[in-house]
């Protein structure tokens, strides 16, 4: 304990870190001021967004600010994430209203309580995701989902940013096809004074960025074109700009607690759809957790993040909030506003009630555009060129991978997005494993201090799946008898097929080798059609006179080899500790006549087989 510490804190410490995580540690006045900054600029950005995605939601819009409040705390609290912010977002939205809106009218009673039931199962659901450690779900999605997740939801946000920063009526649909063709079709109409607050905003948050990076650069590019924008509105126009849309008056968002009202009968017909909108949530909150957490470096529990994600629908559910999630559009924002630990969220919350219940007239000031204008830097920021090029280079199957999630997340549903991505990175994987390598092995010379080696890409360098680091040995000689193969890889049930055709081109040559050897030590893992096809070999090879022999197998392959029996038909005797042994046991089953001739010579026992001297003499 420091010197500084009483025991009051000493005590408390380690229940408020296991309670909420280790950041409570990281407390200082220093992070408790840039975590107040960044969440004032949390909401003012939530304001425009919660009154427009409640809408969106079939609900009305001081329900959008609900869920800005109780859950955006309690998900910070309880959840991994340092920096994700949760609340009302445009996905989960869109997808509530095409969910509910067959069951009720939009706006009315009825669908209103149908949303905050279907919260609080969905919050259950993300709980228990969370509470049975199936967080390791998360996993599968790559790196090269997670950027191009992160791609298209910068498209996402710039393309619906797009009417305020150009002074445009909002667009009739929200697909981001729907707003940009709108955008297009509207072009000749943009209004030069919101471009010009926009393009104020953006320059002033850039300049800022670029030389005082510890200030609040985006919360003051807003401060600023507010400014001007108030200027040119009682000044430089003798009526107000219809350009400059505002904010406009909000009304205080004072969360009312309540037990959604539904009967029984409802509630079994939402099970269903509280599945999918799970899918639509953690899909979009461990997404963009990872992307926020690849930006600051934090690690992110998955589990953590599912629970405090979950309670926070639960609770929210009971104060008049819709299902919520982490929100892209705020998270990205609050880490490049210097964001410290989750109490920025909190801060968030609580000035978005100060700020609507004190500053209700300066709020209603703030022009679309200029917020709009962040949103741009955000996107910005998330669109990371280089890192595109860059992946090209290094791997095209990764682009491609990257690339098709990033069109889906623009065109298609986010969480069908995710779920395709993930979907072709197990595809990629399962090609990739489905052709472990096989390599020729030898010696690299004659002499005292030879090295085994791979002598020969073949035949893995005639179907691209050579992913040795070592230089192919071209020229080096095989022993004609006996052949030996490195397995580097699993073989399982979908990589049998590529190994056992390997092996059949092996014993198909014009005078293949009879014996064996296989390299086992990289043979990490098979199942049952790998014990299989290895006792087809086995049979084959003793079929053709020769035999079948392992070096180094790994204990769990010898633990599958003895529950199917193979090392009983295999034999204890053709399993080896090491290479030399191996050879030295193997060469006494070599056929001598052969050896009579062989001029490759490449063991050292074959000093003394029959016509050594003959073989030195042509040497």
């Amino acid at each position: 304990m420091k010197s500084s510490d009483t025991p009051s804190t000493s005590l408390a410490l380690p229940l408020l870190e296991r309670l909420f995580g280790a950041w409570v540690r990281q407390l200082t006045p220093a992070t408790l001021r840039a975590d107040a900054m960044a969440g004032l600029l949390g909401a003012v950005l939530v304001l425009p967004q919660g009154i427009a995605f409640a809408t969106l939601a079939g609900l009305p819009p001081e329900y959008g600010l609900y869920t800005a409040i109780v859950p955006c705390i309690i998900a910070a609290l309880f959840g991994s994430s340092l920096h994700v912010m949760s609340g009302p977002t445009n996905a989960n939205s869109l997808a509530l209203f095409a969910m509910l809106s067959p069951l009720a009218m939009a706006f009315s009673p009825a669908y209103i309580q149908l949303a905050l039931a279907v919260t609080v199962m969905v919050g259950v659901l993300q709980w228990l995701i969370g509470a049975l450690r199936l967080g390791v779900l998360a996993n599968f999605i790559s790196p090269a989902v997670l950027f191009g997740f992160t791609s298209g939801a910068a498209l996402l946000i710039a393309v619906h940013a797009l009417p305020d920063f150009l002074g445009l009526a909002a667009a009739p649909e929200h697909s981001a096809g729907a707003v940009l063709k709108h955008v297009i079709s509207h072009l000749t109409s943009a209004q030069p004074a919101a471009l010009v607050v926009a393009a104020i905003t953006l320059g002033v948050a850039l300049l800022l960025r670029r030389f005082r990076r510890n200030w609040p650069y985006m919360l003051i590019g807003l401060v600023v074109a507010t400014a001007l924008a108030w200027l040119w509105t009682h000044y430089a126009s003798a009526t107000p700009s219809a350009a400059l849309r505002t904010v406009g008056h909000i009304a205080t968002p004072w969360p009312r607690f309540q037990v959604p009202d539904i009967s029984w009968a409802q509630a079994s017909e939402l099970i269903g759809l509280a599945f999918a909108l799970t899918i639509v949530a953690l899909g979009q909150a461990i997404s963009i957790a990872k992307t926020v957490a690849l930006k600051s470096g934090q690690r992110i529990d998955a589990n953590r993040e599912f629970r405090g994600q979950g309670l926070s629908n639960i609770v929210g559910g009971f104060f008049s909030s819709y299902v919520s999630c982490g929100s892209m559009n705020r998270s990205m924002p609050n880490l490049e506003a210097g964001a410290r630990t989750p109490l920025a969220s909190v801060f968030s919350a609580l000035l978005l009630l100060a700020l609507v219940a004190f500053s209700a007239q300066l709020l209603a000031q703030i022009p679309m555009a200029a917020l709009s204008a962040l949103l741009v830097l955000v996107a910005m920021n998330l669109l990371a060129l280089a890192r595109w090029r860059e992946l090209f280079g290094l791997s095209r199957s990764d682009f491609g991978v990257a690339l098709a999630t990033m069109i889906a997340t623009v065109t298609i549903r986010l969480e069908i997005a995710i779920l395709l991505g993930m979907l072709l990175s197990l595809m990629l994987f399962l090609y990739r494993t489905s052709r472990p390598a096989m390599r020729s092995m030898g010696f690299d010379s004659r002499g005292l201090d030879r090295q085994f080696v791979v002598i020969d890409p073949e035949p893995e360098a005639a179907n691209g799946s050579n992913r040795s680091d070592e230089p192919p040995r071209q020229a080096l000689p095989e022993c004609p008898q006996l052949k030996l193969l490195r397995m580097e890889g699993e073989v399982y049930f979908g990589a049998t097929q590529h190994v056992a055709d390997i092996l059949h081109a092996l014993r198909s040559q014009p005078q293949p080798q009879k014996h064996l050897l296989i390299m086992a030590k990289s043979m990490n893992f098979i199942d049952l059609a790998g014990a299989e096809l290895w006792e087809s070999e086995l049979a084959a090879r003793r079929a053709m006179g020769g035999n079948l022999y392992f070096h180094r197998p790994r204990p769990e392959v010898i633990r599958m080899w003895r529950k199917t029996g193979f090392t009983d038909v295999l034999g204890p005797e053709h399993q080896f500790p090491d290479k030399f042994t191996a050879i030295s046991t193997i060469f006494s089953k070599l056929d001598p006549e052969i050896c009579r001739h062989c001029t490759a010579r490449i063991f050292w026992e074959c000093k003394t087989a029959p016509g050594a001297e003959q073989a030195e003499a042509k040497a």
